[in-house]
């Protein structure tokens, strides 16, 4: 039972400076801007690519979309601590940069309706392939006052469907 003192670890620095200048604010407000006009570009890529049922082409924009979102998410809670700076010194570009996010925002929605859809046709596809396979796999019988027989779920025969296009 040797048991170590414990040390004492100092905490981990901030991630943000502790002191921030407005030009340094101006530039992550520059390079925010920059972040959403790369995701907005790869976003309207990917719906029109849905849009037109290229899949794949869509699915091949994801690694690109994901490491700009994560970018994004960094620079708006970066500029987030530092908005009061932002709209003490330069509130023309506060006002720019929420209109433009604005406009960010009004694309991602038409993105997110376009795979929304996607999704549900795809998956109205599937049940009716699976539907009509499992009315061809239903014996047709009767019972004996001439019903017709409810099958059981030995019957039933189900589908496998690849995710991988």
């Amino acid at each position: 039972m040797n048991q170590r003192p414990q040390q004492h670890r100092p905490a981990a620095p901030a991630a943000r400076p502790a002191t921030t200048t407005p030009p340094d604010v101006a530039r992550l407000a520059n390079e925010l801007t920059e972040v959403m006009s790369a995701l907005l570009t790869v976003v309207e890529q990917e719906t029109e690519f849905v849009r037109a049922g290229k899949i794949r082409e869509a699915m091949r924009l994801e690694a690109q979309k994901s490491e700009l979102s994560r970018r994004y998410m960094l620079a708006v809670e970066h500029l987030k601590s530092m908005q009061k700076m932002l709209s003490q010194t330069d509130p023309e570009l506060l006002a720019t940069l929420r209109r433009h996010h604005e406009t960010f925002r009004a694309m991602l929605q038409v993105n997110l309706t376009v795979l929304a859809t996607a999704h549900a046709v795809s998956e109205g596809i599937v049940r009716g392939v699976n539907a009509e396979v499992q009315r061809r796999n239903i014996p047709n019988t009767y019972t004996a006052s001439g019903q017709r027989a409810t099958p059981g779920p030995r019957n039933m025969t189900p589908i496998a469907v690849s995710r991988t296009l």
